[in-house]
């Protein structure tokens, strides 16, 4: 029976590569698929294009694939990413004259076509046709912000990239698992259109193994919750990004690269597989909807597990979209107090700026307050202990933001500061963050019709120049 072995590649943008050297050069693979978008990297994106209309993509890809193609090239591997973000065609040049550079001439394919903010920002559509999907707010309320808008493609445009011969694929935003789908349905001849109940099952298990390797090394042990047994995972300085075998029929096999740490078993596996999922039963994505619920996983040791059972049932007539607006500044400042009575004085110096900012009238938002260390990662979830046990702490430290849609305000926040190092509660350690305005962008999710989408998507082979 033909099958495909397809490694993970990054997870995010700013992900470690050299674990894709180990299932490069030990793992077997055919490709590697590379995500680099996590759900607000369009906003970083964004921040760049601002800055350089050039930029706009994930920058690591560069030095990742110098160091990534001459391995591949010489095993034939061919690699798939989302690099692209909102410039595709920007990331695609700049891998190419980086590897042209040295004597390197793959075939390259950039996928185009997921930027919708046209369509966001036309005055003719109604705001409730792209309303916001949690809160069913009119997009009129931010169209005028909107900086950019983008649509999760499917796995079409990719297999149609390898159909054109690509040894590298460079699209913009696509659903994270189309990544591995794509692949996985090009090399086993897969119908992505198909609606018989086998082949939507074959799609379903396609887009099982896709998520189940999108997070690159959370695969593999990376980032394992569970109490006490985390510290079984070997070697996780070396780790070794999963790997996955499927077959015609879907059946897949998770693995990893011979030699690596980290662990792939029943409980690493079943982690990843519920990981951001809202319903089980109804995962949706571009190409297909897929109910996890008769799931089956074998775990053969050996870092080994075998996975079955996936259902499939056919895609809506929408996609989803990722959109973001700008949404005013923030400026934040962080210090902290020692023992004795160290939660009593944060307390006063936190009075102390926000009676500042009343009598100065200073336009904000919210001054957001948080204690690292104390409540920073759980929040509500964390209550704090009484007063009498914070004071007897060794020290508190304290992280002011202020949210305000005036760039003066945020810009004047740190000179709210420096007159306390001597005027207010003794603190132990100095301010950090005086003078460190930034933009806000807001993330709006919305759905929009797929018929107005994909006519619109390219694939485009560029010119083979060493």
């Amino acid at each position: 029976m033909k099958s495909i072995r397809i490694g993970a590649g990054l997870g995010f943008y700013g992900d470690h590569w050299e674990p894709v050297v180990a299932s490069i050069e030990r793992g077997s693979v055919q490709f590697i698929a590379s995500d680099h978008l996590a759900e607000l990297t369009l906003a970083i994106l964004q921040k760049d294009r601002q800055r350089d209309p050039s930029l706009g993509y994930a920058r690591d890809v560069v030095p990742m694939l110098l160091r990534l193609w001459p391995l591949m090239q010489a095993r034939g591997v061919r690699f798939v990413c989302n690099a692209g973000g909102l410039n595709p065609m920007g990331a695609a040049q700049a891998v190419q004259a980086a590897l042209a550079a040295k004597g390197m001439a793959p075939r390259i394919a950039v996928v185009t076509g997921d930027d919708v903010l046209p369509r966001l920002l036309d005055p003719s559509v109604p705001g409730a046709g792209l309303g916001h999907l949690f809160t069913g707010e009119p997009v009129s309320a931010v169209r005028e912000r909107l900086v950019f808008g983008n649509a999760y493609l499917g796995a079409a445009p990719i297999v149609r990239a390898l159909e054109l011969g690509a040894e590298i694929v460079i699209t913009g935003r696509v659903a994270d698992a189309a990544l591995f789908l794509g692949p996985i349905a090009h090399h086993l001849g897969w119908d992505l259109k198909a609606t018989d109940a086998a082949g939507l099952d074959r799609l379903a298990q396609g887009l099982t193994v896709g998520h189940l390797l999108e997070c690159s090394g959370q695969g593999s042990g990376g980032n394992f919750g569970s109490q006490g047994v985390w510290k079984d995972i070997p070697d996780l300085a070396h780790i070794g990004f999963p790997i996955a075998e499927v077959w015609d029929d879907g059946t897949a096999l998770i693995t990893k690269a011979p030699g690596t740490g980290g662990r792939v078993n029943f409980d690493t596996v079943r982690q990843q597989l519920l990981y951001e999922v809202h319903d089980p039963h109804a995962y949706r994505s571009p190409d297909v909807v897929l109910d996890m619920g008769g799931i089956h996983l074998h775990d053969e040791g050996h870092d080994r597990v075998r996975l079955t059972g996936a259902r499939g049932s056919a895609p809506g007539e929408m996609l989803k979209v990722v959109a973001g607006f700008s949404d005013g500044y923030k400026a934040e400042v962080t210090w902290g107090f020692s023992w004795p009575d160290a939660w009593d004085k944060a307390q006063a110096a936190i009075a102390t700026i926000r009676a500042q900012l009343a009598e100065r009238r200073v336009p904000h938002e919210e001054l957001y307050v948080e204690y690292p260390g104390l409540n920073s990662a759980h929040g509500p979830l964390a209550p704090l202990p009484l007063p009498a046990q914070l004071n007897q702490m060794n020290e508190v430290w304290t992280r002011l933001v202020l949210r305000t849609n005036a760039k003066a305000a945020a810009d004047g926040f740190g000179r709210l500061f420096p007159w306390i190092g001597l005027s207010g509660p003794a603190y132990t350690c100095g301010f950090t963050g005086l003078h460190n305005t930034s933009e806000l962008l807001g993330i709006w999710p919305t759905l929009i019709a797929r018929a107005e989408v994909e006519p619109h998507v390219q694939v485009r082979l560029l010119e083979n120049t060493p």
